[in-house]
């Protein structure tokens, strides 16, 4: 694991101490989802998902739901890892694992009701008294794991990023949207972990939607960086200090000077293959 709804969803402060580190297409078929979850997830994000010539990944959803047997399959991949242990794995195994059930799970709630326009047009379900559950889908109970009902809300602001305590983990999960990070053609890995989240940080920093360096200087980021500025280092010159971190050539000599952020923005469009 959007926009301020995921920012009123926090239960606390992270702090910034989350600014440190931490086959073929054909395989979606041949993969016998209860063996394993997350290479039947890998099979159907490496059919279903592209990079385009603007460098962010979309998903063919129209494809993805006109196939009866993909949609079970998908359906397969979030109950087989309802039904593992989170708690009893080790912690880069255990960021893999949420970050996969979060984008698991975010595909499967756009699939049911595609077509859309953006995921914040579907609304949570069986929420009462909350003006958040109108705003998009994140605070409806999905899923359970180890006996807990949680929703994408709870997987990502209660669970992932206090286990992470990482900035990076804000590039492991997908919002279906042109404005997220980019959703990944394989899951997630403990074994590649490291260097998969610091490569998906590199992309997003180095996208004008994450910075653009203005005329007068100043930037305007992506809004995530405005959201979850306390896990950026609490203000401007954190969030300057990580986009320097990962920034490439280029944007770093445009960043040199740079010490104030005027602006943030975010593109809700849902990330599908035109």
């Amino acid at each position: 694991m959007r926009h301020w709804t995921r920012r009123d969803a926090l239960t606390g402060t992270i702090g910034a101490a989350m600014v440190g580190t931490l086959a073929g297409p054909r395989a979606a078929h041949a993969q016998n989802v209860s063996d394993d979850p997350v290479a039947a997830f890998s099979a159907l994000l490496t059919l279903y998902v592209s990079e385009h010539a603007d460098s962010i990944n979309r998903v063919n959803y129209a494809g993805w739901k006109a196939n009866a047997s993909d949609m079970g399959r998908l359906n397969g991949v979030v109950t087989g890892l309802e039904r593992m242990a989170p708690s009893r794995m080790a912690r880069a195994e255990a960021i893999a694992y949420w970050a996969n059930l979060y984008n698991a799970i975010t595909l499967q709630v756009v699939l049911s009701r595609y077509p859309v326009a953006s995921i914040r047009d579907i609304r949570s379900e069986g929420v009462m008294l909350d003006p958040q559950a109108f705003l998009g889908p994140w605070r409806s109970k999905r899923v359970t794991v180890e006996r807990r009902r949680l929703s994408l809300d709870d997987i990502e602001h209660q669970t992932l990023r206090p286990l992470a305590r990482d900035a990076r983990v804000h590039y492991s999960v997908n919002c279906a949207s042109i404005g997220c990070p980019n959703i990944q053609r394989t899951a997630w890995r403990a074994e590649t972990l490291e260097q998969d989240l610091d490569r998906a940080a590199r992309a997003y920093v180095n996208h004008p939607r994450a910075v653009t360096v203005l005329a007068d200087g100043t930037l305007r980021v992506s809004s995530i960086y405005e959201w979850f500025k306390e896990d950026f280092g609490g203000n401007d010159l954190g969030v300057i200090a990580h986009l320097r971190r990962y920034a490439e050539p280029a944007l770093t000599q445009q960043l040199r000077a740079a010490t104030r952020i005027s602006s943030n923005a975010y593109d809700w469009a849902l990330n599908t293959t035109p």
